[in-house]
């Protein structure tokens, strides 16, 4: 994460704070707005951390390729599989 995104994420939550301060104002000490503060504190904590210690990024890419080879497999590993979905049928169906 980009220091522009974690700026994006602070302005976010500063905003959320705003608009459940308005509820504070117009609903007061309301059960829904006790769970909507602590909901922020919650971003709160875990804005700051995630800042802190970030947690270790996930590669994608070479790790995820699986090769899939273009020879013939052997059909008696699909035979009774169900080919619906398939769009065509290139053995008789099974029931």
């Amino acid at each position: 994460m980009t220091r522009s995104e974690l700026a994006d994420l602070r302005y976010a939550v500063g905003q959320l704070r705003q608009s459940i301060g308005v509820l504070r104002n117009q609903y007061g000490d309301a059960s829904t707005v006790r769970r909507l503060e602590n909901d922020l504190e919650r971003l709160v904590i875990d804005a700051d951390e995630f800042e802190k210690s970030p947690p270790p990024e996930v590669r994608r890419g070479a790790q995820d390729v699986i090769y899939v080879p273009d020879s013939k497999s052997d059909e008696a590993a699909w035979m009774g599989a169900q080919d619906e979905g398939l769009g065509f049928h290139s053995r008789p169906r099974t029931k």
